[in-house]
């Protein structure tokens, strides 16, 4: 999304890439420390199992034991502070998503770092497939019904997301934008209290992501109308996109790595390339496969790139459309 999918379906080395040979050794200040991983969000959700999904084999690479640190609230702000203020020596990495980079500087008047400043980046390692769910008996078999029924009436369609001001919602404020449309948008706490009232018959409709709803898909309690990707998906590969019918649609659900602004180059380098690594084997990206998100690669200087591309479309949206978390 936004330009990261380039390249995203490359060949990859195998399981060898791990093995190869070693990174350069760590600085004598950084020898036998651990790093830490900091994540805004609880232990056992999706980010956090990401994150330990990549910290083990980027730990073999390295050659350093990484630790993850929970820090979830406030939208992600709380772990993104902590971050930010940490020493630029290469011991503290943190979990970057749209929302603590991108869509903070529009949703909050005030934050107690700068997204913009504070950080630079390592790399991409994922991208989260959206969908426009529905129940599997739902009147709508198609995206262009429920643009239709939408544009009968204001709010006459319902549609729920995971939170106010979060990417699902954003996306879904995009799509409506692009299809002329406005829907009664249904703020809930997570994702999972909206797939269960889509699934009792009480929600028409609702943005979700694969890695959340995955195994409802698969079952076939919900169907998905179209996806937010840029290309048709992997399982879901039967299910149009967005982007086919509003050829300008985009959506930010990207993960990638990011440290303190000090960090120096040879560091944020070692880190990149350790990541890189650990992406091109392919049992690494099988396993965020079966979570639900797509693996992605970049350099710092491609992941910076995308930053300020981000903020510069996502932050006026916001702004024009008055959403706030304060």
């Amino acid at each position: 999304m936004s330009g990261t999918h380039a390249g995203r379906r490359a060949l990859f080395a195998t399981g060898a890439a791990l093995a190869a040979a070693p990174l350069a050794r760590p600085s004598i200040a950084q020898e036998n420390r651990p790093i830490r991983w900091v994540v805004a969000y609880p232990a056992g959700g999706g980010t956090d199992n990401i994150a330990r999904t990549l910290a083990q084999p980027m730990s073999q690479v390295l050659g350093q034991t990484i630790v993850i640190d929970n820090r979830p609230g406030a939208a992600a702000t709380l772990g993104a502070d902590a971050a930010a203020k940490a020493p630029g020596d290469g011991l503290t990495v943190f979990s970057a998503d749209p929302g603590s980079m991108v869509n903070a500087i529009g949703l909050f008047r005030r934050l107690p770092y700068d997204p913009a400043r504070d950080f630079r980046g390592v790399g991409l390692f994922c991208d989260f497939p959206l969908a426009v769910a529905v129940r599997r008996d739902s009147r709508y078999t198609s995206l262009a019904q429920y643009v239709e029924a939408a544009k009968r009436g204001e709010g006459a369609v319902a549609c729920g997301t995971p939170g106010n001001g979060s990417p699902h919602h954003l996306a879904l404020e995009n799509f409506q934008r692009m299809a002329g449309i406005k829907l009664n948008i249904i703020p809930y706490r997570g994702g999972a209290p909206g797939m269960n009232d889509i699934i009792a018959g009480n929600l028409e409709s609702m943005m979700l992501d694969i890695g959340t709803a995955g195994g409802f898909f698969r079952g076939g309690d919900i169907r998905a109308l179209a996806l937010s990707m840029p290309e048709r998906w992997r399982w879901l590969s039967q299910v149009p996109l967005i982007k086919e019918t509003y050829p300008e649609y985009r959506a930010a659900v990207w993960q990638g790595l990011v440290v303190p602004a000090a960090t120096p180059d040879p560091v944020v380098q070692r880190l990149s390339d350790a990541l890189a690594r650990v992406m091109a084997d392919n049992t690494v990206r099988e396993r965020l496969i079966n979570i639900g998100v797509e693996p992605l690669t970049s350099g710092p200087r491609e992941f910076d790139e995308l930053l300020t591309r981000d903020r510069t479309f996502w932050v006026p949206l916001i702004r024009e459309a008055g959403i706030t978390l304060e």
